[in-house]
């Protein structure tokens, strides 16, 4: 069943305002910019992992932040860039990098990987009082291979420091879209006053019955998350097909989802209450 809903008109003028009066600081990076992150989707998976890599060197991520986690049986592994912030209360950024081999899984999902570096690069030219970690999966298209790892081999008290997980599947078909049911309340609201603010579209659309993603993982963990994407039926024939293509890509709401994601997390960073985000696994 699909729900499309309007997130921007239904949220209270309070919350607006209060985003408003935030200290907030962040780096809007250039379209240029992000648009040559998103060109550079071609090659094999192995690529694809090395470009990530490169990206988040690029980006600012020295060598002590920027990790490799093994995944057993997988050729590549997770990609991890660590913002510290000034506590240990932890915002985790997703996308996985792999694809599918038809096609060039430009849509699904170097669209979503490719973003995280330009995060971490637009909220680390201030100080965090959480710690953002960026994640690059691995063997999504496998069965979330990469996602599943990361989750299982968290400590208890690691995964108590994860407030919330972001993940960023299938971007660019259009406006910014937030999978509803995959999404905790709080932060699909934050969200909306967000783009209510910056003038910036966005919408709630459920996509059961289309796939998995790896948001899926983590709420087996009872972490709570916001799913991110801009798939709707009518283009849901693009993925896994030779139509995903870097032409399938409308590069203004590419941009937007960008700059909609940097601002809201600089957000998250001030106003995140971590007795808001309590998830369970039956969400």
């Amino acid at each position: 069943m699909v729900k499309l809903l309007s997130l921007i008109g239904l949220l209270p003028y309070l919350l607006v305002g209060s985003i408003a009066d935030s200290d907030t600081k962040f780096s809007l990076l250039p379209q240029y910019l992000i648009e040559k992150r998103l060109s550079l989707y071609k090659g094999t998976d192995e690529q694809r992992e090395e470009s990530l890599r490169k990206l988040f060197l690029q980006a600012g991520c020295s060598e002590g932040n920027l990790t490799e986690q093994k995944v057993p049986h997988r050729k590549q592994p997770n990609i991890i860039c660590t913002l510290r912030g000034n506590t240990s209360s932890t915002i985790v950024i997703g996308a996985h990098f792999d694809h599918v081999k038809r096609g060039d899984g430009v849509v699904d999902n170097w669209s979503g990987s490719a973003l995280l570096p330009s995060l971490f690069q637009s909220l680390s030219s201030a100080p965090r009082t959480h710690t953002f970690v960026f994640v690059g999966f691995t063997s999504e298209e496998e069965g979330l291979v990469g996602s599943k790892f990361y989750v299982r081999q968290l400590l208890p008290e690691q995964v108590a420091r994860i407030v919330l997980m972001v993940n960023l599947d299938t971007l660019g078909l259009g406006p910014t879209k937030i999978w509803l049911n995959h999404s905790n309340e709080n932060a699909v609201n934050l969200l909306g006053g967000v783009a209510r603010l910056s003038n910036l579209p966005v919408s709630g659309i459920d996509l059961d019955g289309f796939g998995t993603s790896d948001e899926e993982s983590f709420i087996k963990r009872n972490i709570c998350t916001l799913m991110v994407h801009s798939l709707t039926p009518e283009k849901a024939s693009i993925l896994h097909t030779s139509s995903d293509s870097i032409s399938a890509l409308q590069p203004k709401d590419y941009y937007d989802t960008y700059h909609l994601l940097a601002e809201y997390l600089s957000i998250l960073d001030v106003k995140l209450d971590p007795a808001s985000y309590r998830c369970s696994a039956s969400k």
